[in-house]
């Protein structure tokens, strides 16, 4: 089982999906697996039925596990099958007879306007790491990009001219984002100072590290949540809550939906339409408050 299940993962690999992701697949796979050895002992690929799925899940619902995490296993487990049957391995996918749990879809959290200018005053702009993290996070709101989006950003990605940057997502598909004024200004006075950062070694990208190192995505949200800790206002807030608050915003003044849905990626419509019911949520909440006869 193991063998074919590293084959799935290398197949996803060349598909595009992110390392996370595949990560993610590989410990629910991982799993999976080891709940069959404890229950069955020895056993192949086609022993395993839907009866063994359904136990893996009721395994599962005794651990502290959300039903979203389930939801999430069951992800994995479907792309393997299908993955298998796709190789010939199985003569029938045993998923076809798995319903997927139902859960509470969870507003995504966001920081409001007014925090959001907290939280890009606070760099000391005086140094060079300020400069940059202040245009890092500029870029963040201003754009909506996502921590590995921002990491893969190359100085070739800017068009001054156009004011759009280029920006590389997920499955490597690219995408062209207006860029705000502030930002822009932000960027080209970090630009000024990357001279400061750079090294022999140093690659084209256009955030580095005090080392003149290309960023990973841990390093950016270690830095960031320095900042976002001082503004938050309850756990659960992160880096990716900049891009919640990026396309709430641009919806509570009127943006068209498919275009935040074009800037921030999304294949589906579906994965925007969360921050309408956000908003929603929002006016009704102001409704409450705010008219004399709502009851409130």
């Amino acid at each position: 089982m193991n063998k074919w299940i590293q084959k799935h993962l290398e197949q996803l690999s060349t598909e595009g999906k992110s390392p996370r992701t595949i990560e993610g697949y590989r410990i629910d796979l991982q799993q999976f697996e080891d709940y069959l050895e404890n229950e069955l002992g020895s056993f192949t690929i086609t022993d395993i039925s839907h009866i063994h799925i359904r136990g893996f899940l009721r395994w599962l619902s005794e651990r502290p596990d959300c039903n979203r995490t389930l939801s999430r296993k069951l992800s994995a487990l479907a792309t393997w099958f299908k993955y298998l049957k796709i190789q010939g391995q199985i003569q029938d996918n045993p998923m076809r007879k798995i319903r997927r749990p139902k859960y509470e879809k969870k507003l995504p959290k966001f920081f409001s306007e007014e925090e959001m200018q907290a939280l890009l005053r606070i760099p000391d702009t005086s140094s060079k790491f300020g400069l940059r993290n202040r245009a890092i996070l500029e870029l963040l709101y201003s754009c909506g990009l996502r921590l590995m989006e921002l990491a893969g950003f190359r100085l070739s990605d800017i068009d001054q001219r156009k004011k759009l940057i280029r920006v590389i997502g997920k499955g490597n598909k690219q995408r062209l984002i207006p860029i705000g004024s502030f930002a822009l200004e932000s960027l080209n006075e970090y630009l000024k100072m990357r001279p400061d950062f750079v090294t022999e070694e140093s690659s084209d990208k256009v955030f580095l590290t005090r080392n003149g190192k290309d960023f990973d995505s841990k390093q950016l949200r270690t830095i960031l949540m320095r900042y976002i800790a001082l503004i938050a206002r309850e756990k659960g807030y992160s880096p990716h809550t900049i891009r919640h608050s990026f396309a709430t915003h641009l919806l509570s003044h009127g943006a068209d939906i498919m275009a935040i849905k074009e800037m921030l990626g999304h294949e589906y419509l579906s994965t925007t339409e969360k921050y309408t019911h956000l908003s929603l949520a929002d006016i009704k909440a102001a409704y409450e408050k705010g008219h004399p006869r709502s009851g409130e």
